[in-house]
């Protein structure tokens, strides 16, 4: 007997309603799951780059394979923020898409068709097809709908837990945005070369050129706002010190070797303490036969307990054997770091054979910026050189290239085409003529004209100095 038509159509309309409903829930799960992504992605631009210091000293501490990504992720920003930036794009298209075909199987063409005629009927119809209002209709209901849930559930809300839970949260996605880096490595290295390119052409076309054409521009204008204030040549010395900062090597500022107070090890406590009393320094470098072999540094305050003592008391275990060495071109800004790292105050200057060029103290680098620095054990009167007039002066010959150029008011790139080697006054009149001058020996160069009033067999100890 043949089946009834009416069972059979109603069967298969209850088929195509199960299979539209489940294909509906599926589409939704996709929906969600896009979202969760979204708010994972989002939540990790925070998490990854609102690290406190501390929070690093923790991710550094730890040898987890979680911290161990976050490190190698970290390492890398600006390829990190894009990749972040890539996927999290594709993943809100993919939420606009889904959601409109969602949206379209939930209200229905029909819906959207109706509500177009009726607006098309009150505006006129000839101003928008029915069509193209029902295509807008839709497109404006997902975007307004897709906005706000992005905005809240993609956006502000896993921001505000992972700037509240930073480690944990980057933790979890460290594994994703890995693989993520990997998936989208070339797509974010083309976009990072393309923005560092940008990004130097706009600071070339602001600034004018390089970054040492842009350096002579700020001096050139200190220099100008100087001359139209009265009160204004302390201020300028310390601007011009912190715009060449950076440029001044540790070899340039040292205290020589030839000067430097240090002790044998063989002294005697009470030699020690004369010494002590009457350089008034507060560290001391000790060594055992010469310069070159250092033992350590001896600290005054090691000794405040102790004046009492005999001769034979053994000062040497109060040495503290911790010396930091530091290459003659070592950067001033590389080395304040350092001293702030290490938490000392005194290098030990070595050339490029290993031996002691001289000593550099905190103090030194300072005095860079805000000029020299006094304190109880400084000479009232510490006379350097001897100033005539303002072309006409006597230094020692032992002054830095860099002190006479400030002092005379001239650049400190005025002698690098002549300099060499030279640090000092006399280093500089040596590379000028190769030997040792004879005394009231005049040599000139540009607009200085050096004449040498004492020398000894050795060096150069005092020169004339005239400014053309």
């Amino acid at each position: 007997m043949d089946p009834d038509p009416p069972l059979q159509s109603s069967s298969l309309l209850i088929l195509i309603i199960t299979l539209s409903f489940f294909g509906q829930i599926g589409i939704l799960a996709i929906l969600l799951l896009l979202i969760l992504m979204s708010a994972a992605v989002s939540g990790s631009e925070v998490a990854f780059f609102s690290f406190s210091p501390q929070d690093e000293q923790i991710i550094t501490a730890d040898d987890s394979a979680a911290s161990e990504r976050i490190r190698s992720l970290k390492s890398k920003p600006e390829k990190l923020l894009a990749t972040i930036l890539i996927a999290n794009n594709f993943i809100n298209i993919a939420i606009v898409i889904v959601s409109e075909s969602l949206l379209r199987n939930w209200i229905g063409e029909g819906t959207y068709l109706n509500a177009a005629k009726r607006i098309c009927s009150t505006i006129g119809e000839s101003i928008i097809g029915v069509e193209a209002m029902s295509r807008s209709l839709s497109f404006l209901i997902t975007v307004v709908l897709v906005t706000f849930i992005l905005v809240l559930f993609g956006e502000i809300a896993p921001k505000i837990f992972a700037n509240l839970k930073n480690i944990a949260f980057a933790k979890t996605m460290s594994l994703p945005l890995l693989l993520l880096s990997k998936l989208f490595g070339p797509v974010s290295s083309v976009l990072v070369n393309w923005s560092n390119k940008i990004e130097q052409s706009i600071d070339a076309e602001k600034w004018g050129g390089s970054g040492n054409a842009n350096k002579q521009d700020i001096d050139k204008a200190i220099q100008l706002a100087s001359e139209q204030i009265e009160e204004a040549p302390e201020h300028v010395d310390m601007l011009k010190g912190i715009l060449k900062f950076g440029d001044v090597a540790a070899k340039q500022i040292m205290k020589p070797r030839g000067d430097v107070i240090a002790i044998n090890i063989e002294t005697g406590f009470k030699k020690l303490m004369s010494t002590i009393k009457e350089v008034g320094y507060s560290r001391l470098p000790v060594y055992r036969e010469d310069f070159d072999e250092l033992v350590g540094i001896l600290y005054v305050k090691d000794l405040l307990g102790l004046t009492g003592e005999g001769d034979d008391f053994k000062w040497q275990k109060l040495i503290r054997d911790q010396i930091l060495y530091v290459p003659e071109s070592k950067k001033i800004d590389d080395l304040l770091r350092e001293f702030q790292s290490k938490r000392t105050h005194m290098g030990i200057v070595v050339d490029e054979y290993g031996g002691a060029s001289g000593i550099i103290t905190l103090e030194d680098i300072m005095e860079e910026v805000i000029g020299d620095i006094r304190d109880e054990f400084d000479e009232e009167e510490e006379v350097e050189y001897i100033k005539i007039s303002d072309k006409h002066y006597i230094f020692e010959g032992k002054t830095l290239i860099n002190d006479f150029c400030r002092i005379v008011d001239e650049q400190i790139e005025v002698f690098d085409e002549v300099k060499g080697d030279a640090d000092s006054l006399a280093g500089l009149l040596l590379e000028l003529t190769g030997f040792i001058p004879r005394r009231d020996k005049e040599i000139s160069y540009k607009q200085f004209t050096f004449k040498v009033v004492a020398v000894s067999k050795k060096r150069i100890e005092k020169i004339n100095v005239e400014l053309k």
